[in-house]
């Protein structure tokens, strides 16, 4: 990528600098926080002839591969399962996309940070703006479906969605700003990411529902639940998917299957966001006090 850098930006030695004007350097950049997430959306889809009909097709295709398998062939038993599945995927992709462009922001962009002096942080961030686009775009596949199926959402918890959607950029910034400047030291970084992002997809419930997996392991739900994408995405099930159980009838016997954590409310999603939020943020902290100490030798490293 490449961008102008405001006047402002005067940063040369970054190792001394405290984390409070980190975050003021930040806010600063902003301006050019956005024309580095216009550049990275600009670079990604340059010469293509689809452009950003790319960004929808991705969510198209996984509904296609997914019904066709856990729908058709192995029965997973869920009503509605293209409406269950793009709920929680289209959550899956922005963190996904967003850690991913994110781990490897700082080295793809080796010439500028050594040669020009700004807030790096905002490298990290821009990946994770550039992630949100294609949410927004992607969302459009959804939109779609909701038509097609007539399918009525939960409007009672809509407006958890914005909440849902600050924690899992928060948590996706926090811990996408920690790779990138890891990754600068340990290029094997970008490649553990990949591979975790790939067993973090089956640890959330996305293609299965959460109550199968608390049916399952019982006592040690505990651990499951200490991964924060969980949370947001069963608030975006609740509030799109909306369907807490599903009835079947086999020869004459009514079975209830859930599939969403049934007697809970908004408040019951709400506290489980908050404590993400809080979390992440935390995090986030952690993240620039990392990335501060590490700054100092990126120029030489890159």
């Amino acid at each position: 990528m490449a961008a102008t850098t405001p006047d402002h930006s005067t940063r040369l030695s970054t190792s001394n600098v405290g984390l409070r004007e980190r975050i003021v350097d930040i806010w600063r950049s902003r301006e050019l926080l956005v024309a580095f997430t216009r550049t990275e959306l600009k670079v990604k889809y340059k010469n293509s002839i689809l452009g950003f009909m790319w960004s929808m097709l991705n969510p198209a295709l996984y509904l296609v591969v997914f019904y066709v398998v856990f729908q058709l062939i192995l029965g997973s038993g869920i009503p509605n399962f293209p409406i269950f599945l793009l709920s929680g995927l289209l959550v899956w992709n922005l963190f996904s996309v967003g850690l991913a462009g994110a781990t490897g922001s700082v080295v793809a962009n080796a010439g500028l940070v050594r040669k020009v002096s700004f807030a790096r942080e905002i490298l990290p961030l821009a990946s994770v703006g550039g992630a949100l686009v294609h949410f927004f775009l992607q969302g459009i596949v959804l939109v779609v479906a909701l038509v097609l199926f007539r399918y009525e959402v939960a409007f009672a918890y809509l407006p958890l969605l914005p909440v849902a959607l600050l924690a899992l950029l928060v948590f996706a910034a926090a811990l996408g700003t920690l790779t990138a400047s890891m990754n600068v030291y340990l290029r094997d970084t970008a490649h553990f990411v990949e591979l975790a992002l790939l067993a973090w997809f089956w640890m959330t419930p996305i293609v299965y529902p959460y109550e199968l997996v608390a049916d399952k392991i019982g006592g040690w739900l505990f651990l499951y639940d200490l991964n924060p994408v969980t949370w947001v995405v069963l608030t975006f099930q609740r509030a799109i998917y909306g369907q807490v159980d599903a009835t079947t009838v086999t020869d004459g016997v009514k079975t209830v299957t859930e599939i969403l954590p049934p007697g809970v409310d908004q408040w019951w999603y709400l506290w489980h966001l908050g404590i993400v939020i809080a979390a992440s943020s935390a995090l986030f902290l952690v993240a620039l006090a990392f990335f501060g100490r590490a700054e100092g030798n990126f120029a030489e490293e890159l």
